[in-house]
């Protein structure tokens, strides 16, 4: 079994205990209390990109063992709290599935700035640079270029990006392969735009007063609205189109 990358037990486990094979709805439901942004396009995108390989019912419905909601958990948590990019999640996961000693790797900065992969113990600032951003995507450097033309990814002022574009970027990709282009991706990403300044308005107050922990405590509060957020963005789309997910 496949230990936690960092500390704390995972919901994976809570699901092992069930002993069930799941729906990927009810996988959804498992991680959410732990992952709120968590989607099922998410989870259908880490499949695509070998992550997790769960059964199929004759009818073609995916169905996930307690140990696929592991490691789904596993790949998850390493993305959130250590930055990487899913193809070292994937070799890393691989590797202690073989009993190999495998130390977990961060993305780090290198002397000559580039970004790099170093195996330490506690993750550092969430950087990725562009062309291990490009690797973990598997795109081209003209299709990044085409992406960033739309606002849709944006490298910070130093030249690398924040971690989540590699997320952001291997959905681009998945939508892509439903003839969803960047440029129709313009409207969510304004949508996503005006969604974040609300929440930034709420939290604003706290970020600019004097004690250190009500400041420390507008991160956690930004975290708790961001989940909710994407809850009732995800409930209204479903709401909009008639239908119910798996």
């Amino acid at each position: 079994m496949l230990q936690t990358p960092s500390g704390g037990a995972g919901h994976g486990t809570a699901a092992a205990d069930t002993g069930l094979m799941m729906s990927i709805g009810t996988v959804l439901n498992v991680l959410r209390d732990e992952f709120p942004e968590v989607t099922i396009s998410k989870i259908r995108f880490l499949e695509s990109e070998g992550l997790i390989e769960p059964q199929r019912t004759p009818s073609g419905y995916r169905k996930f063992s307690p140990a696929d909601v592991e490691r789904l958990g596993h790949v998850l948590r390493m993305q959130r709290d250590h930055y990487l990019p899913l193809k070292v999640i994937r070799e890393h996961l691989d590797a202690m599935e073989r009993g190999e000693a495998a130390p977990l790797p961060t993305v780090g900065r290198q002397r000559d700035g580039e970004v790099g992969l170093e195996p330490v113990e506690a993750p550092t600032a969430a950087r990725i640079g562009r062309t291990e951003l490009l690797a973990a995507v598997g795109i081209g450097e003209q299709e990044l270029n085409e992406w960033e033309s739309y606002g849709l990814i944006a490298p910070l002022p130093d030249g690398v990006y924040d971690a989540e574009a590699v997320t952001v970027a291997g959905l681009v990709l998945e939508l892509g392969r439903f003839g969803i282009e960047p440029r129709h991706l313009r409207a969510m990403k304004a949508a996503a735009d005006r969604e974040a300044g609300l929440v930034d308005q709420v939290v604003a107050p706290l970020k600019r007063h004097r004690n250190p922990q009500t400041r420390a405590h507008a991160e956690a509060r930004t975290k708790e609205l961001a989940g909710l957020t994407v809850k009732l963005h995800a409930a209204l789309v479903q709401t909009a189109l008639g239908v119910r997910l798996p």
